[in-house]
């Protein structure tokens, strides 16, 4: 009976791990998916900067 009552309290603790694990994924998901979309939105404003710049020059700063 003690083996028994080993794995029930091993398969308890499994479960609670995993139960753990899935929260803390969901709590993280958003934050990456807001940080995917900086990089992307980050990425094309600078193919952007570069096709303008490409296009029409540097940009003076003095004027």
């Amino acid at each position: 009976m003690g083996a028994n009552a080993q794995s029930d309290e091993q398969a308890r603790r499994n479960r609670k791990a995993a139960t753990d694990e899935k929260k803390r994924v969901k709590k993280l998901e958003p934050k990456l998916r807001r940080k995917k979309k900086t990089l992307a939105e980050t990425a094309a404003l600078l193919t952007l900067s570069k096709k303008a710049e490409a296009i029409w020059g540097l940009k003076d700063e003095d004027e």
